[in-house]
């Protein structure tokens, strides 16, 4: 299988622009990239031409590219308008199997032999998606994490039939152009950063379901806690500095008995109606008047002063 050098891209399309897609639409823009997008929906083009204006202060300030402009997305009717002359594609379409393959059928018709093709799925197996498709040695997945144009995280994996040169290429591609790629080595469904937060989310709700702490409690936890240390080092690291000159076994052999403890304390939980019922009306108290608009404003202007510092201390430091 022959594909293009991933440096060499310049013209990316962008299947499916909602939150996800958009969002992946002026990370492409801010590389420099001409992006080619579709969207069923009959507002589609609005709500991205919106989406990236609101964001490109944020793409700017984050290291946008000489010459970068939202000028550079055209908005095209149908899939294979934008597939034509793609050079890379990321689908963002919703989480639903059905639609995803059909729109690989459609890929597998329009999309030249030399791209790429990378799902954002947060949790759907490729190796069902890409089944029986001429295309699916060139399908990888891409999973972002939300938003991508601020978070530069990426998770990539291939499925069953997926070549281990199209998984190598994703890599590449995705590190070159503003993003974190990490390699995965096997499917499971939720791939391995949605497992990460979902062991944490049946903890925290479990927490306010039993009556251990309330939402804004819960939240002020991590936010003032770990997740200050998360922000800069993995639990890995973070565990072998709590291990002391020891590291990380010195670590295990003085925190293993408890972890385990705590392990075989925690419960399933399941999200029956009434729990349902008791976690949104406790979310809604905590914060529901402030409204969702409200709450990612201030969610990405945290972030992007974070990450600015980030990025700033990495690079005079050498810590990248």
């Amino acid at each position: 299988m022959q594909l293009r050098d991933p440096l060499s891209v310049t013209r990316v399309a962008v299947i499916g622009a909602g939150t996800i897609g958009a969002s992946w639409a002026a990370h492409f823009l801010g590389q420099g990239m001409h992006v080619q997008a579709w969207d069923p929906a009959p507002d589609g083009e609005r709500r991205t031409r919106a989406f990236i204006d609101n964001a490109w202060d944020a793409v700017t300030r984050l290291g946008a590219v000489d010459g970068a402009s939202p000028q550079r997305l055209s908005w095209h009717a149908s899939v294979e308008g934008a597939l034509d002359g793609a050079q890379f594609v990321q689908e963002s379409a919703p989480e639903k199997r059905e639609v995803k393959q059909e729109l690989y059928r459609r890929f597998d018709q329009a999309l030249a032999g030399d791209v790429v093709m990378s799902s954002s799925t947060s949790g759907l197996i490729m190796s069902e998606l890409q089944a029986g498709r001429p295309g699916a040695a060139r399908f990888v997945v891409g999973h972002p994490f939300n938003p991508p144009h601020l978070i530069p995280l990426v998770e990539v994996l291939g499925g069953r039939d997926t070549a281990p040169a199209a998984v190598d290429w994703a890599l590449s591609f995705y590190n070159a152009f503003g993003k974190k790629a990490i390699r995965l080595n096997k499917e499971v469904p939720g791939h391995l950063v949605n497992r990460l937060q979902a062991a944490l989310w049946r903890e925290a709700m479990d927490a306010v379901a039993s009556g251990l702490a309330g939402v804004d409690d819960v939240d002020a936890a991590i936010a003032y806690g770990p997740g200050l240390r998360w922000g800069v080092m993995g639990p890995f690291r973070l565990c072998a500095l709590a291990g002391g000159p020891g590291g990380f076994g010195n670590f295990l052999d003085h925190f293993g008995p408890a972890i385990e403890d705590w392990w075989r304390d925690m419960r399933d939980v399941s999200l029956t109606p009434q729990v349902r019922a008791q976690l949104t009306a406790a979310a809604d108290e905590a914060f529901g008047a402030r409204g969702i608009p409200a709450l990612a404003a201030e969610r990405d202007a945290l972030l992007l002063a974070m990450m600015e510092t980030l990025a700033k201390t990495r690079r005079d430091k050498g810590y990248d």
